[in-house]
């Protein structure tokens, strides 16, 4: 006998929906008669496989945790067998070519030697494999390994400035980091030309030296080149900066010395510089503060730089990331990282799965991200959830509703809400097992200004390190809020009015999708889900 609180519908791909409207809440469940297949064609990558969970808890009794899930991707990019690095991104014709690094972690990160390999792509979804194209030196040449640098054209050629490493000189007495320079026909068939382009200056580290990025400046009739680099001063810490060259034939640099010092990192890594309206930015990823890509923004090329109220674009798990334009539209290109034995507690690792967001131009001339056209076409068609629709509220607790019971582990899901004046905090919440409430959440704290991610609960304490999954966010009651959030088996990447914030999800108890408000009131007036992808022929 149906419990009379309950109504039972079917929708238009035989799926019952059931709600359950209860004192202080409303619970929605989905039962499903098929699981709705992954049409596109799987990438497996392999991964860390863990000894298993030290958890101990109810929380955790039910479902075994998956920890013996390899690095597996269905949509975001990583490569087989090896971890995705740093990426060099350049558009021509409309063609993504991502010059990147593959660590392949034997016996862990930076343990063999790499070049550069390449990858093409229109849609950041389907991708070619072209491999290593630019190859590393040996053991005993300055470009033991390619580090990163930039790619471009001139003169109908192609230009390649990377770092070469090599991790025995600094031994020998000599500079690990000097850059060095390549040059193409086609974008696969590189050349080394054997020249050191600029070594370390006089006063600065010779050991950390890297990363070129070279530009066109149609006002001054030259080019500019950046890259990130130290200052010697005694035992300081936080000397890192910004230095540039300039050159008229690409030949002969000359010095500018440094072009952004704001004595806030110990060094800047992956330095980006483009023009987009009115404003110049220049991007750095950092690592000795919160450990991701931070920008400013200037009406000129010489500064001076203005950091807006956000100064990033994503959180911890999203790093190295630089930009390349199609037209009127560019793009960020990062990695989100591993966690060390795919265990939520430990440490993140260098390189991962490659991450691509689409900038967006704020009036105030401040960046977003949203989710690439070509990402969100990818997944099968929306299928409304149409008693997800409601308002939960409560004055001194918390007010839940189930969205959706098997969202898979590849998927979309978009809701629009809104909330009252007052409201303390509300929460989606992701791959949580419906027995125990045990998950994930995206977590809207509204006086704080900011979104975090992290377990749910978070017991036995802690569960998972999530030092830095978190961004500032401010929020206007009575406004609609549309949130997006792209899953791909561990990777969740979260889109709210520019805002992204990526994370790693390895355990997944469960395949429910909720959401709940803390004191106050929510409105849910739209929520769809896209689950798995397109077939592909």
């Amino acid at each position: 006998m149906l419990d009379p609180r309950v109504e039972v519908v079917t929708d238009s791909v035989g799926e019952a929906t059931r709600v359950v409207c209860d004192r202080g809440k409303a619970r929605i469940g989905r039962e499903s008669h098929g699981r709705h297949p992954r049409q596109r064609r799987r990438q497996r990558h392999p991964g860390f496989v863990s000894p298993g969970s030290r958890v101990r808890s109810r929380l955790t009794s039910r479902r075994a945790p998956r920890r013996d899930l390899r690095a597996l991707h269905d949509l975001y990019y990583q490569p087989d067998g090896c971890w995705f690095g740093d990426c060099m991104p350049l558009c021509k014709d409309g063609v993504f070519y991502l010059f990147h690094q593959r660590d392949t972690r034997k016996p862990g990160p930076f343990g063999e030697p790499f070049g550069w390999a390449l990858a093409r792509t229109t849609d950041f979804v389907s991708y070619d494999d072209l491999g290593e194209v630019l190859e590393r030196g040996g053991d005993d040449d300055q470009d033991q390994f390619i580090f990163a640098g930039s790619v471009f054209e001139a003169d109908r050629t192609f230009y390649a400035m990377y770092t070469g490493y090599n991790r025995d000189f600094k031994a020998r007495g000599k500079a690990s980091q000097v850059l060095m320079v390549a040059t193409s026909p086609d974008l696969t068939t590189w050349t080394k030309t054997g020249q050191e382009l600029v070594v370390p200056q006089p006063g600065y580290d010779p050991d950390d030296w890297r990363d070129p990025f070279v530009l066109w400046d149609d006002d001054t009739q030259r080019y500019v080149m950046i890259l990130g680099a130290r200052k010697v001063d005694g035992e300081k810490i936080l000397t890192g900066r910004t230095v540039s060259f300039s050159s008229t034939d690409l030949r002969a640099w000359t010095f500018e010395g440094d072009f952004w010092a704001p004595g806030l990192y110990s060094m800047h890594e992956m330095p980006d510089l483009f023009r987009m309206g009115d404003y110049w930015y220049l991007l750095t990823t950092e690592y000795s503060d919160k450990s991701k890509t931070v920008y400013r923004m200037s009406r000129s090329l010489d500064g001076p730089w203005v950091a807006p109220a956000d100064d990033a674009f994503d959180g911890r798990a999203y790093y190295a990331a630089r930009s390349a334009a199609h037209g009127d539209q560019r793009y960020l290109f990062g990695w989100v990282p591993t966690k060390e034995d795919c265990d939520e507690r430990r440490s993140w690792q260098w390189g991962g799965t490659l991450v691509v967001h689409e900038i967006m131009q704020r009036d105030d001339g401040s960046l977003g991200v949203v989710p690439p056209a070509g990402v969100v076409a990818a997944f099968s068609d929306p299928v409304t959830l149409p008693h997800a629709l409601m308002t939960l509220q409560t004055s001194d607790s918390l007010a839940e509703c189930v969205l959706a019971e098997e969202s898979g582990e590849v998927f979309a899901f978009e809701t629009t809400v809104r909330f009252t004046a007052g409201t303390r905090a509300f929460s989606l919440r992701l791959y949580e097992d419906k027995a125990t409430g045990d998950g994930y959440e995206y977590r809207f704290s509204i006086p704080e200004n900011r979104v975090s991610f992290d377990r749910r609960p978070n017991y036995p304490w802690y569960r998972y390190d999530n030092k830095g999954l978190e961004r500032p966010i401010t929020l206007t009651p009575e406004r609609d809020y549309t949130i997006t959030v792209i899953v791909d088996n561990s990777i969740a990447t979260l889109y709210v009015d520019g805002v992204a914030l990526n994370a790693r999800a390895y355990d997944r108890p469960g395949r429910t999708i909720a959401l709940d408000v803390i004191d106050g009131a929510l409105e849910i007036s739209r929520a769809e889900i896209r689950k798995g992808l397109r077939q592909t022929s």
